[in-house]
């Protein structure tokens, strides 16, 4: 038997856990015929807007190869504008694209609310919560190294 360390079997229960609560989420958003991963590309444009490529790619949980493929095709599907501006590209959403956040965004709100609340109390919640930010906040400075 191989021995994990406390930290592994965290790490190992925070990585089953996003895969579990991506399915739930892909899932439930089918019935608004999108995805997490595009659902995520829309609601960092939509808050951040207009963001180059690069800094929407540093935001989302899509790879650098994925994030170009994503991006044609919600400008295929129009959700999204291109410009170039010599090197950098600059993203915004079309008014579909606003719409379809703004369609989406309260009830996926509401479902990954629901799936936190049915299992912790409030004080569970602020508690994981302060944890979580301390965890990606060193991730965060040895990225930076």
């Amino acid at each position: 038997m191989k021995k994990n360390t406390l930290g592994s079997l965290i790490w190992l229960r925070i990585a089953r856990f996003m895969h579990q609560s991506n399915l739930l989420s892909n899932d439930f958003l089918k019935q608004f015929g999108i995805t997490v991963a595009q659902f995520d590309v829309l609601n960092q444009v939509w808050s951040y807007q207009p963001l180059t490529q690069s800094n929407l790619a540093d935001r989302v949980t899509v790879s650098e190869g994925g994030i170009s493929r994503m991006l044609t095709r919600l400008e295929q599907e129009g959700y999204i504008q291109r410009k170039q501006d010599w090197k950098t590209k600059w993203i915004s959403l079309t008014a579909k694209g606003e719409a379809k956040i703004e369609e989406v965004f309260e009830h996926q709100l509401a479902f990954q609310t629901s799936v936190v609340n049915d299992c912790l109390t409030e004080e569970e919640q602020r508690t994981l919560y302060m944890l979580m930010s301390k965890l990606q906040k060193n991730t965060e400075r040895k990225l930076k190294k």
